[in-house]
């Protein structure tokens, strides 16, 4: 199948699938004409790719997943190492809602301050 179709098919746009392809997680053949032809394997590596993506792994984090992405990713059973790629991207993912969070509370608090100083200043007309 060609990239248009493996995309559509997974669900990812051709951009992804060329990401996927540049970082050596899916490969592909030349057709005669130069297009890139995908076999059925592909479209089950996206499928899993995007997957790991969108529970929060990075194409880098992906990478130690390459031997179960012919597989089902979802319902396998854990291995150790690979469960530690997930444990330490959880801990930086965690990390950055901690620091979002405090930012937010600080700009919160900025705000409160603002606008008591702002209706601590407005004349009363009563």
């Amino acid at each position: 199948m060609r990239i248009g179709q493996l995309a559509r098919a997974a669900g990812v746009s051709p951009r992804s699938v060329r990401h996927y392809e540049q970082a050596g997680l899916i490969t592909s053949t030349r057709a005669a004409n130069g297009y890139r032809v995908f076999d059925e394997r592909a479209l089950r590596r996206v499928r899993n790719i995007s997957f790991l993506l969108a529970a929060g792994l990075t194409l880098r984090d992906v990478e130690h997943f390459l031997e179960c992405l012919d597989g089902d990713v979802a319902g396998a059973p854990p291995a150790p190492a690979k469960l530690e790629v997930a444990r330490a991207r959880l801990r930086v993912v965690e990390e950055r809602l901690a620091a979002q969070t405090r930012l937010r509370d600080r700009l919160a608090q900025m705000v409160r301050e603002a606008e008591a100083v702002c209706a601590s200043t407005v004349p009363d007309h009563g």
